[in-house]
């Protein structure tokens, strides 16, 4: 029998994605903040703005069938990495964060905070009463693509969850993230290996940049490296590949593909979440 602090660690982790979501396995649907205040492309429109068109976006995944939602600063480009992340861009995503989850109340809500947000991710995920976050680099190190060089956030964001109160937030870690290159030597095999040792409850396999697929090798790799641990797809899913992938994978997140025209700036487009949806579930 393991001892109690073991036994209180593992309790804290999730073997099946189902024990947050409504299935085993979830169409997690993306909800693209517009530019939020600070960032280059902020004109000044005002959160009332950026509230409605994340809501609108929100109602469209429900209504596509989608079984869960992440609310992400996809368009505060170029992006700040772990502490730099400015404290207007966090308030701000809270406030909107907090606006979809009363809009959309019966999906769990995911906060993902670009790039690799760590503490202040889990605090928009507090104040917007989400259920999971996604941290973009949870171990190891790298570059991300504007330059900027960062590490994992394991030791700071899970002493502070604790801290918080917030243990019942899950952690849905990436694992050779896009947009960044791993630290010579971390391969995928290591960079799974760290992460579950430090009790991610589900990792993300993702190609290279936004809208590019990973190799279902990989994919396929990675489910052997998982465990028991799920995995889910971190981009570049679309109607035409999500039924091979799905076979592999645990679940699936999904945002680029299922816009207008299939275009990322675009609203959402409910009838291409509805044929997502069904392809992902085989039918």
């Amino acid at each position: 029998m393991p001892p109690l602090w073991k036994s209180h660690l593992d309790s804290l982790r999730i073997s099946d994605l189902g024990a947050v979501f409504a299935t085993p396995k979830p169409v997690i649907g993306m909800v693209h903040c517009w530019p939020l205040p600070g960032a280059p492309g902020y004109s000044g429109y005002g959160m009332d703005t950026i509230i409605e068109r994340a809501v609108a976006d929100a109602y469209a995944l429900a209504e596509g069938g989608c079984h869960g939602l992440i609310v992400e600063n996809m368009w505060d480009i170029p992006f700040r990495a772990g502490p730099h992340i400015q404290p207007e861009s966090i308030a701000a995503q809270a406030v909107v964060a907090h606006a979809v989850r009363q809009a959309v109340p019966q999906l769990p809500l995911g906060i993902n905070l670009v790039h690799n947000g760590g503490v202040a991710l889990l605090g928009i995920a507090i104040a917007a009463g989400a259920s999971f976050i996604r941290v973009c680099m949870f171990t190891g190190a790298g570059v991300w693509d504007a330059g900027s060089w960062d590490e994992g956030c394991a030791a700071d964001l899970l002493r502070r969850r604790k801290e918080l109160h917030a243990e019942h937030i899950k952690i849905f870690a990436d694992v050779d993230k896009k947009h960044s290159v791993r630290f010579p030597g971390i391969d995928l095999a290591t960079h799974m290996e760290w992460t579950n040792f430090f009790g991610a409850d589900a990792m993300i396999i993702s190609g290279r940049m936004t809208g590019d697929a990973p190799d279902l090798a990989k994919v396929r790799s990675a489910r052997s490296l998982a465990g028991d641990t799920p995995i889910l797809l971190g981009s570049g899913t679309d109607v035409g590949n999500i039924a091979a992938f799905m076979e592999v994978a645990d679940g699936v997140i999904v945002g680029s593909s299922i816009k207008e025209g299939g275009e990322i700036a675009n609203p959402v487009d409910v009838e291409r979440v509805r044929r997502f949806v069904s392809a992902a579930a085989g039918r």
